[in-house]
Order: C-alpha cells, then sequence, then structure tokens
C-alpha cells in the first residue's frame, strides 16, 4: 500500500482538489488531514503510471505530490545538507560577497549545483579565491548573513523526539556547520575544514575534501553505526552532490532542488518548507515538537 501525499503552503491546499485526485488515482481510502488545508493524504494500492503528467498539472496550483510507501514510513535517521537545504543560503557565496566577488563565485556555485561541474574542483576554485579574507569574516557572515530554513528546527526537533538520530552532511564548511547544527539541534555534523594561517583564510581546506562520495560514505558509515537499513534513513538536499544519498536512503528528498537534482530525486519538495518532510513520513501537524 502506498499513500499519495499532497503537500502545499499553508491554507492553500483546496480541499476540493484532494477529492477530484482521490478519484482521479483510484483512492482505496479516505483522504487524512495531517494539516488543514496544508498537507493530506490518501491512500492507493499501487503508484499511478501518470504520476509524471499529474505533477506537471499541480505544478502552477504549487502543490508538492509524492507517493510514499506506507511501511517503514518514519525514519530513524536524518540526514540533510546544509546550504540551501537548511540554511537558506550558499555560505561560501556570502563570504565571496564580503571579499567583493560574490558574482564570480554565486555562478561557480550554481553550475556545480546543478550538476555542470565536477563538485571538487569547483570547491577548490572557489576556496582559492578567498585566500587572503580575514577569517573575523566567518563569524560576521554568521551573525548577519545566515538564516535558518522555515521548519529546519521543527524537522529536527520531531524526529528526534521520536527516537530518530540527526546528521548534517556538507559540502560547505566546519566553521559554519558546527553553529548551524548546534543551533537546529543536530546530534553531529560533517564538513570541509577551511584553513587559515595568521588570521586569515590560506584560500584551501583540508584534504580529502568532503563531497558526493562522501555524503554517501556517511549514510553507510551512520546507518551501519547506528544498527539501522538504508531504507530507514532519510535524506535531503538540492545539489547534484546530495544526489547519491537522496537515491540511496529509503526516503530521498530532492527540496527545492536544481531542475536536473529535482528530475532524478525519487522524491521533492519545490513548494513546501522542511515540515514537509514530516508530513511524508505521516506526521500530523498536532505530532510536530518544537526545539
Amino acid at each position: 500500500m502506498f499513500a499519495i501525499s499532497l503537500i502545499a503552503r499553508p491554507k492553500t491546499l483546496d480541499p476540493a482538489l484532494v477529492s477530484s485526485l482521490q478519484s482521479a488515482l483510484g483512492a482505496v481510502g479516505d483522504a487524512v488531514w495531517l494539516s488543514p488545508d496544508e498537507a493530506a493524504e490518501f491512500p492507493v494500492a499501487a503508484p499511478p503510471g501518470n504520476l509524471a503528467e499529474v505533477r506537471a498539472d499541480l505544478a502552477g496550483l504549487a502543490v508538492d505530490l509524492n507517493v510514499v510507501p506506507l511501511e517503514g514510513r518514519r525514519k530513524q535517521l536524518l540526514i540533510a545538507d546544509m546550504d540551501s537545504t537548511m540554511i537558506g543560503q550558499e555560505c561560501i557565496d556570502e563570504l565571496a560577497d564580503e571579499a567583493g566577488i560574490g558574482e564570480r563565485v554565486a555562478d561557480i556555485t550554481s553550475r556545480a549545483m546543478n550538476g555542470e561541474l565536477d563538485f571538487e574542483d569547483a570547491l577548490t576554485e572557489r576556496v582559492g579565491l578567498l585566500r587572503g579574507l580575514d577569517v573575523s569574516v566567518i563569524n560576521r557572515v554568521l551573525e548577519t548573513r545566515v538564516s535558518h530554513a522555515p521548519g529546519g528546527r521543527t524537522l529536527v526537533a520531531t524526529m528526534k523526539a521520536h527516537g530518530a538520530y540527526a546528521a548534517l552532511v556538507s559540502g560547505g564548511f566546519t566553521q559554519f556547520t558546527a553553529r548551524i547544527a548546534d543551533d537546529l539541534g543536530f546530534d553531529e555534523s560533517r564538513a570541509n575544514t577551511l584553513l587559515a594561517n595568521g588570521g586569515r583564510l590560506t584560500g584551501d581546506v583540508v584534504r580529502p575534501i568532503l563531497g558526493r562520495e562522501a555524503k554517501i560514505e556517511a549514510l553507510d558509515d551512520i546507518t551501519a553505526r547506528l544498527g539501522i537499513t538504508l531504507s530507514d534513513a532519510l535524506a535531503a538536499g538540492d545539489g547534484a552532490n546530495d544526489l547519491g544519498m537522496i537515491k540511496r536512503a529509503g526516503l530521498g528528498v530532492a527540496l527545492h532542488a536544481k531542475p536536473s537534482v529535482a528530475a532524478e530525486a525519487p522524491y521533492r519538495v519545490d513548494h513546501g518548507d522542511l515540515t514537509a518532510l514530516l508530513f511524508l513520513q505521516g506526521y500530523g501537524r498536532d505530532e510536530f515538537a518544537t526545539g
């Protein structure tokens, strides 16, 4: 059995649309509202064959549709990307903007996240452009430019309240992940480390670089350590370097992702915030915890 999950922005999911989709997609049970006018679902015996067409029809209505197996739905591990996933920014772009080279670096970031450039090469090039930047800029960026993505604290707190483990795994930098992981309640974090000398960035990072393969390894390592399977994990991210762990996890979600990433991901959230990852697991809003 499967659930057809429908998620929209608060107060925008039309009950008439849900009823129409029940008829069109062969519902075998009543609709359940996980959050009034925001998230609903209904059971089907099998995934519909016209999923892509239905999704395309819903795109203009800002509704996310996913088909989720009911068995083993609530996950025991959350493994999430940081930049443009758990926070609203790309930290390296913000550092570059402080250095006066923001547009140049942001273009490289966008292409790398869309899979047009090799991640490690792109990271090395961008970090090299930061050479000589005062390390004090890192704290300034954290304090003035970085914001938590909506719903992130609730996502982590709710999953942990139900026994899950939370890991922040980023191709960004430990100087940021340590703070963000602590703020949002993650149990651990992994990322690259910017090198500095004499209070200034050297333009390099500690090797080996944490990229796509390292995120897959983190997923494998953590599930093995916890004694759970890959099907027990939820992985979320937005960039090409997240696709490996997204495809490998039991519930792999492209969150507000680049088009090329969303097209390949098993599940996608284009409109909802991070609490959509709770709705996908069948949590109702009345079960949400606060961090």
